[in-house]
């Protein structure tokens, strides 16, 4: 398990808002039972939904099981710290192959494998690129383009940014879970 004491602003999502409140809010319990928080989404006005993903931090492969001891223990969380008037969903999930890249470490564990990025801000004429990930320092994220140029994007900047799910990333999540 991580030490949270350990842990970094590299080790976590930006999240704002709304979304701010709640990681904050689950981010201890979380961390305490030996999960990183991957992402905090709220989506929909009337009943709305609250995505939480998560990674193991012994890094073993994210089953079923833990999804449920994750939704046990933030449900009652948001419960108490109430972030959400009226009702609302949770919903708890791990971050998939195709995940999306929230952390510094996610970029620099990923390096080599094709991603997209959608900025807030349009760069260069646009707000959509698509390339191999070349890692990530807490300021920056860089992408090699389709072109052959690397582009560099300040992580504030990035609305999402996600991996693609390729052959070569199937391979190395593969060969990643029989090491664990």
């Amino acid at each position: 398990m991580t030490d949270p004491a350990a842990l970094t602003e590299d080790d976590l999502p930006r999240h704002e808002g709304l979304e701010a409140r709640i990681a904050d809010a689950i981010l201890p319990s979380l961390r305490q039972m030996g999960y990183e928080l991957v992402r905090v989404q709220v989506s929909g006005k009337e009943r709305p939904v609250v995505q939480v993903m998560a990674d193991r931090a012994d890094g073993a492969p994210f089953l079923v099981e833990d999804c449920e001891t994750i939704s046990h223990a933030i449900g009652a969380v948001l419960d108490v710290e109430d972030p959400i008037r009226g009702e609302w969903t949770l919903e708890v999930s791990s971050a998939g192959i195709d995940r999306p890249l929230t952390r510094v470490k996610d970029w620099n564990r990923f390096a080599g494998h094709v991603a997209t990025v959608e900025l807030v801000v349009p760069q260069d004429g646009r707000k959509r690129f698509k390339g191999v990930a070349l890692g990530a320092d807490a300021e920056t994220a860089r992408l090699r383009l389709e072109d052959g140029t690397e582009a560099a994007f300040p992580r504030g900047n990035i609305r999402k940014a996600k991996l693609v799910l390729t052959d070569e990333l199937i391979a190395a999540t593969a060969a990643d879970a029989k090491r664990n």
